[in-house]
């Protein structure tokens, strides 16, 4: 019997170690660095909010910081495929309403809805921004009750 084969693998190795796999060379992309950071620095009403959230409220599981593609959204309800954004006053500014619209329209191509709200109404009345958060996620997308339209050309 080995030496190495009694000691116990080290932290992140498991028994992965053995076949080479103890030392990963994933490299995470930009934007999930990137929500590691943000989650570490968030802004008062996104730590007020997430207080909230983080007990899934209604039963619904809230992530903070979770990215979309090349985004990352403040909170993000994956069941219900909504995305939160809490916007300061800074969102009002120079080119950034215009990046708001881009990155809104990227979100939404991907089967999420959007969700801003203003950080001054989070500080204000954080149990109704929940409560309005809640409803939006309950209410389900456009869905027609006989289905979908028929498409152009096609007989009804």
């Amino acid at each position: 019997m080995r030496s190495d084969d009694l000691c116990p693998p080290g932290p992140g190795e498991g028994d992965r170690a053995k076949r080479g796999g103890g030392d990963s060379r994933f490299q995470p992309r930009q934007a999930v660095i990137r929500a590691r950071e943000l989650r570490k620095t968030l802004s008062k009403p996104e730590y007020h909010l997430w207080q909230h959230l983080r007990r899934r409220p209604s039963g619904l599981a809230f992530r903070n910081q979770h990215p979309i593609g090349p985004y990352v959204v403040d909170f993000c309800c994956l069941s219900e495929r909504l995305a939160i954004e809490v916007d300061g006053i800074v969102h009002d500014r120079g080119s950034l309403p215009q990046r708001d619209l881009e990155r809104d329209r990227f979100i939404k191509e991907n089967g999420f809805r959007v969700l801003r709200i203003s950080a001054q109404r989070v500080l204000a009345d954080v149990e109704g921004v929940v409560a309005a958060i809640v409803a939006r996620a309950e209410t389900p997308l456009h869905r027609p009750a006989d289905g979908p339209p028929p498409r152009a050309g096609e007989d009804t």
